[in-house]
């Protein structure tokens, strides 16, 4: 039996960067195609009731952070907290995925997301900036020039007002968000009970 997992993220979020490896390792030990969609949190918020991170009360942004370190400690995995690039947008680095996900598949795709993601929250790095857009694809040996190029077209902006208007009407309110059979799981902290559904 065909398995399917619809997958909708955004590149600058902590819990996306911590669940998105243990994601694909639990979708390809149950054999599962990953459906990639790359979605902009500043039009699903408004839609769904969620608050930007500036805007939260500060009860709730210190919860944040303790979450943050609780999962960095607990998945042993490199994690600035406040790093030095964020908030950041996610424009840049969410458009060049859809651009390499057309261009080159999903799962050369799914590498671009996660090396933006480490970038943000492991390196420090803006991923804003075509230069360090630029080394990312050079490390995978993609040509950059060409996809920096491309990922700024009307093509692929229309792709991510798609993916974003998609992810609305899906009931879809954070990232990561993963769909399997029509039952979302919300959070990297939900990835035992998507692997449980898997095997079922």
């Amino acid at each position: 039996m065909n398995k399917t997992v619809d997958y909708f993220m955004t590149p600058v979020s902590p819990f996306t960067y911590l669940g998105h490896d243990r994601f694909r390792e639990i979708c390809a030990k149950h054999q599962a195609k990953i459906h990639l969609h790359v979605m902009d949190l500043g039009k699903v918020f408004p839609a769904s009731g969620g608050v930007a991170l500036k805007d939260r009360s500060a009860q709730r942004r210190a919860y944040r952070l303790m979450e943050l370190k609780r999962w960095r400690d607990f998945l042993g995995l490199p994690l600035t907290i406040e790093p030095k690039h964020f908030p950041v947008p996610g424009e840049p680095a969410a458009t060049l995925i859809l651009a390499v996900l057309e261009r080159h598949g999903v799962s050369a795709a799914l590498d671009v997301a996660g090396d933006c993601a480490r970038a943000v929250w492991a390196d420090e790095k803006n991923v804003s900036e075509p230069q360090v857009l630029a080394e990312i694809l050079a490390s995978r040996q993609l040509e950059s020039s060409e996809l920096i190029e491309h990922a700024r077209s009307a093509e692929v902006a229309a792709r991510y007002v798609q993916h974003s208007q998609e992810a609305i009407a899906r009931n879809i309110f954070g990232s990561p968000t993963y769909i399997y059979r029509d039952e979302l799981f919300w959070g990297q902290d939900r990835l035992d009970f998507l692997d449980r559904a898997l095997a079922a």
